[in-house]
């Protein structure tokens, strides 16, 4: 059986014996070819944008394994996907739950990359563009889309995903407010697997914004007093004291975003 194929964690160029990086003591590396790295050190010392600068430049050879050739700037778009997936260049945003909007945000590199980056470096991250204003595109998503997608997991272990209207209430950009049924089938789920995710999407502006975390039903007459919505009585007949009236309160801990053709994964802290 033929090995999986394997992609350098740096250039995304497919991996073989003969082009394997070396570590600093001469051994193979399994993660990046010998064009990046090697005796255990980046050759370039470049951000992911200047390296898919770099690898654009040899688009003609990519096309001859294509049957319908590719433009440079397709070959651009791809790699802007695909990098942030890469070792190298995975990086997780922090982005806090302050609701000071110009709190700034911080990278996060996963620790087994901290061991080749200088202390300087890690003193002084820099921070991908593409990462700027996540917290403000979750709160505006959250206020102006009239839709959000909720989803639970079932009994057999399966996703169901549902349209409800936006968040009644947001506290940051981590805890969401919604109104529901109590006897609906989602809160029954919820109260079994408290697993949970929302989406929002911005179909228009092309962007998509997915939090994962936890959701918690509440029936208590604070909770449901202080969403409920004048109005509320078409879906609630019995007011704010219906039985069939419930709260479903998010608690974000991640999530991820496509804008701007980057997706991009964060912690919410």
């Amino acid at each position: 059986m033929n090995k999986e194929q394997r992609f350098c964690q740096s250039c995304g160029m497919p991996l073989t014996e003969d082009v394997l990086g070396t570590n600093a003591d001469g051994s193979k590396n399994e993660d990046y070819c010998m064009y990046c790295y090697k005796d255990g050190k980046f050759l370039q010392d470049c951000t992911m944008e200047e390296m898919i600068e770099h690898c654009a430049q040899f688009i003609g050879a990519v096309n001859e394994g294509l049957e319908k050739p590719i433009t440079k700037e397709e070959y651009i778009g791809m790699m802007k996907t695909y990098f942030p997936q890469l070792k190298r260049w995975r990086q997780t945003l922090i982005v806090s739950n302050d609701e000071d909007m110009n709190a700034k945000a911080a990278i996060k590199r996963e620790e087994s990359e901290l061991v080749s980056i200088p202390e300087c470096e890690q003193a002084r991250p820099k921070v991908n563009p593409a990462l700027a204003g996540v917290k403000e595109l979750i709160a505006k998503m959250a206020d102006k889309l009239p839709i959000a997608y909720i989803s639970s997991v079932d009994q057999d272990g399966f996703p169901w995903t549902k349209a409800m209207l936006k968040p009644r209430k947001r506290e940051g950009i981590k805890t969401f407010y919604f109104t529901t049924n109590t006897f609906s089938i989602r809160v029954a789920q919820y109260k079994a697997n408290p697993k949970a995710s929302i989406y929002f999407c911005d179909a228009k502006g092309f962007k998509g914004m997915m939090l994962r975390g936890t959701m918690e039903v509440l029936t208590d007459a604070t909770s449901k007093e202080m969403i409920w919505h004048k109005g509320d009585e078409q879906y609630y007949p019995g007011g704010v004291t219906d039985p069939n009236y419930c709260v479903l309160k998010f608690t974000a801990t991640d999530g991820r975003f496509y804008s701007d053709f980057y997706p991009r994964s964060f912690v919410i802290e």
